[in-house]
């Protein structure tokens, strides 16, 4: 059985591993990435992941350290303006709009959005470019042995690699995780979530917008335009026998649903890819670390998603465990890193958590005089500038 060794070996080669790699490989460090399934990188592909991830302004700098950002720029939507509406009365009709303009905090967009199978291929492009990264899909973590000085992988090709640092980037059902016993504390809504793009006639101006009703958020954000037409990617969460209803739906009668539930801000919506369909749960792991091993990303934490904080929070454990590795190279992996590690980001991704899921069970509330609360209470929170800055300032993360 062959046995190679490396600095760090990612397990999880998803948008959040595969940005670990390039943004450890450019920093120099000797990485391997894995995944079981190749990345699929074609829209037109059956299994292709149509959901669509916002960068917000405090990744761009990571993005540009991992030499990512020329790729992903031309593809990306500038997120300049986050739009909440609630619809919640008698008819689905706008009756509080309130806006979050980027420009009251900052001369940069919140962010920039991109189509996740977009974002795949870009990145394995990148990290082909990187000497440093060796990716390997198709190959999948069967082994963890953490010892003092390394974590001993299996992978199954039968390759046995020690890594100083192991990270578990392999979603909500890790397996590294699973491996060394961490238990994860799971939140389950009773909600899915549609995923699919729409061209509509009104010109989105790089305007994200929520609009709340009852059973959770229908989102629309902003994409380039689609063949000479404004495009937004959706996401539309709903309780879980409503959303496969929607699913079911012949293709007219969807796109007279979704135009009526987004409250015809930006006319009728035409529906350009296929309907996706993804369970909406929150999800902390009781530990972000074990034995020479960082947890990031949906195998540490799960968000419902709301304010495009789910890659973001992973980014900022990127953002930490990069931080601790350049201070510290020689102690890759070592139980001070990775205490310091778990001490920095187990506060703020439960804080994080906490707030989301109020949000989310906010959005669910289906009861009028509740719904009517609600808009009273956006109307409050958003028309005083102080208080609206702060709210923008921690949806990015700013201190």
């Amino acid at each position: 059985m062959s046995r190679i060794k490396t600095d760090i070996l990612i397990s999880g080669g998803g948008v959040a591993g595969l940005t670990a790699a390039a943004v450890f490989g450019a920093a120099g460090f000797r990485v391997i990435c894995v995944d079981p399934a190749p990345p699929i990188t074609s829209e037109a592909d059956p299994q292709a992941d149509l959901r669509t991830t916002a960068f917000l302004q405090p990744a761009r700098a990571l993005l540009d350290e991992a030499g990512l950002w020329t790729r992903l720029a031309p593809h990306a939507a500038p997120l300049q303006i986050m739009r909440i509406i609630d619809a919640g009365g008698k008819t689905p009709e706008p009756r509080v709009i309130r806006d979050f303009d980027a420009a009251e905090i900052s001369d940069q967009p919140f962010g920039w959005n991109l189509p996740n199978w977009l974002l795949r291929r870009e990145m394995t492009a990148r990290i082909g470019e990187l000497e440093t990264v060796d990716f390997r899909p198709g190959t999948a973590t069967v082994g963890v042995l953490p010892r003092l000085s390394e974590a001993v992988v299996t992978l199954s090709d039968g390759t046995r690699v020690s890594a100083r640092l192991l990270i578990a980037a392999d979603g909500r059902d890790s397996p590294v995780r699973a491996a060394l016993g961490i238990p994860a504390t799971t939140i389950r809504y009773g909600q899915k979530a549609l995923a699919f793009a729409v061209t509509h006639p009104i010109p989105h101006e790089n305007v994200s917008i929520e609009i709340h009703r009852s059973g959770g958020p229908f989102t629309l954000v902003p994409l380039p335009d689609r063949n000479g037409r404004p495009c937004s990617a959706v996401v539309w969460m709903e309780r879980g026998p409503e959303a496969l209803r929607l699913q079911k739906l012949p293709h007219a009668e969807f796109e007279a649903a979704m135009s009526a539930r987004s409250a015809h801000v930006l006319g009728p919506l035409e529906l350009v890819t296929r309907r996706s369909l993804w369970p909406i749960i929150s999800q902390h792991a009781a530990r972000m670390t074990g034995e020479r091993t960082a947890l990031m990303a949906e195998a540490a934490h799960v968000v419902p998603p709301i304010g495009a904080q789910g890659l973001n929070m992973s980014l900022g454990d990127l953002r930490v465990l990069l931080e601790l590795a350049r201070a510290h190279p020689d102690e890759l992996g070592e139980r001070a890193m990775l205490d310091t590690y778990h001490r920095r980001r187990y506060p703020e991704v439960r804080l994080r958590l906490a707030g989301i899921d109020m949000l989310n069970r906010t959005s669910m509330i289906a009861a009028r005089p509740l719904r009517d609360l609600r808009a009273a209470a956006l109307n409050a929170l958003c028309a005083t500038a102080p208080v609206r800055r702060a709210l923008m300032r921690a949806g990015l993360g700013m201190r």
